[in-house]
């Protein structure tokens, strides 16, 4: 299972965040259909471009709770004291990508920064 986690700031289009996912895709070599989820935090649940961009992508927007986040912070690669003090986490996109991906999972590198969007993508590990 592969998922890419997003972050952002209220308000982005759903064009900002497809190619935030794009740009962090093509970073790591790979295409839009090696996606099986989008992840988010509780607090982005209802950011209608995240869930735009589920719709268009045809994947699932799975929204991570405080619990799982909270478990996988510390595998986080970013620090972004914004982020700690609104999601809970260091790195929303991080974080929700790897408790999505869920027991095991690996990010494949730091969040990319596109604009107002955070993208990070996690590879599920073997444990389930």
């Amino acid at each position: 299972m592969m998922v890419a986690g997003i972050g952002s700031r209220k308000g982005v289009s759903v064009e900002d965040v497809l190619a935030a996912i794009e740009t962090t895709l093509e970073a790591h070599g790979l295409a839009m259909t090696a996606l099986s989820a989008l992840a988010t935090v509780t607090l982005k649940q209802d950011e209608e471009a995240i869930l735009a961009a589920g719709r268009a992508l045809n994947l699932p927007v799975i929204v991570a709770d405080e619990a799982a986040l909270k478990s996988v912070s510390d595998e986080t690669f970013s620090q972004s004291d914004l982020s700690q003090a609104l999601a809970g986490t260091p790195s929303a996109s991080e974080a929700a990508a790897l408790a999505v991906a869920g027991k095991g999972a690996t990010l494949l590198g730091p969040r990319t920064v596109l604009g107002a969007v955070t993208c990070a993508i996690a590879i599920s590990g073997d444990a389930e």
